[in-house]
């Protein structure tokens, strides 16, 4: 079970529930639940969502009381639901496309060849543009059928219901690693004179203000990270 941001409006939580869940960021926000934030408190329009298509304008619409609109070609046009493809053979394993994919679908690791779950796959595409060896492709798997005649509730859900928990892990990861960084910083200052191996003076001082920045910059994080 999926749940709207804690600080969603009523209005808002009800639009995320209609949109598809892709999180592929054409409506220019940096996810589904942004985006119905913003139609929510009127900063953005209802036809933003190329993977909703004229269907999902439609829900918007009906939840909000607004005249349906075409679909706005700023941010894309309604097609049918493609999944990504990555040519094994040209791979590098880089790990670019497994950090864009909001959904965690391609499976590999570093220097190690990667593929896509396709079952999990939204079509979001996040992950061509960051291939610096472009080996990602996109599949029709829906032929002819396009919004959400391509894409289900079910699939929304799901595809939601990852991304919400790649989302927590992800900030999980992030938190824990600045807090090895904190660590690791407060110990070397704490032991820097037997670290620098002898150093006195101004060069004493000038590792102490490397130490002391690299602290400073980890508690920057971790207190922006809790905001």
């Amino acid at each position: 079970m999926t749940h709207p941001p804690a600080t969603a409006s009523p209005l808002a939580a009800r639009l995320l529930d209609a949109l598809p869940q892709t999180q592929c960021t054409r409506c220019g926000y940096p996810d589904c639940a942004a985006y119905a934030n913003a139609i929510a408190t009127g900063e953005a329009a209802i036809n933003q969502c190329p993977p909703g298509g004229a269907e999902g304008v439609q829900r918007l619409a009906a939840l909000t009381g607004q005249s349906a609109l075409p679909l706005n070609p700023e941010h894309g046009a309604e097609g049918p639901r493609h999944v990504a493809w990555i040519d094994e053979a040209w791979c590098i394993g880089c790990t670019l496309c497994i950090k864009a994919c909001p959904v965690d679908c391609i499976v590999g690791a570093n220097k190690r060849m990667h593929t896509v779950i396709e079952a999990q796959c939204t079509g979001c595409e996040l992950c061509i543009p960051v291939c610096p060896v472009d080996c990602i492709a996109l599949e029709n798997v829906t032929g002819t059928r396009t919004g959400w005649d391509a894409w289900s509730p079910r699939q929304a859900d799901e595809a939601r219901g990852r991304y919400e928990f790649t989302s927590w892990r992800r900030r999980r990861d992030e938190a824990e690693h600045v807090k090895r960084l904190e660590k690791k910083a407060e110990e070397k200052l704490a032991h820097l004179p037997e670290l620098t191996k002898g150093a006195t003076g101004a060069e004493l001082e000038r590792k102490r203000a490397v130490v002391e920045a690299a602290l400073a910059r980890a508690r920057a994080r971790r207190q922006g990270g809790a905001g």
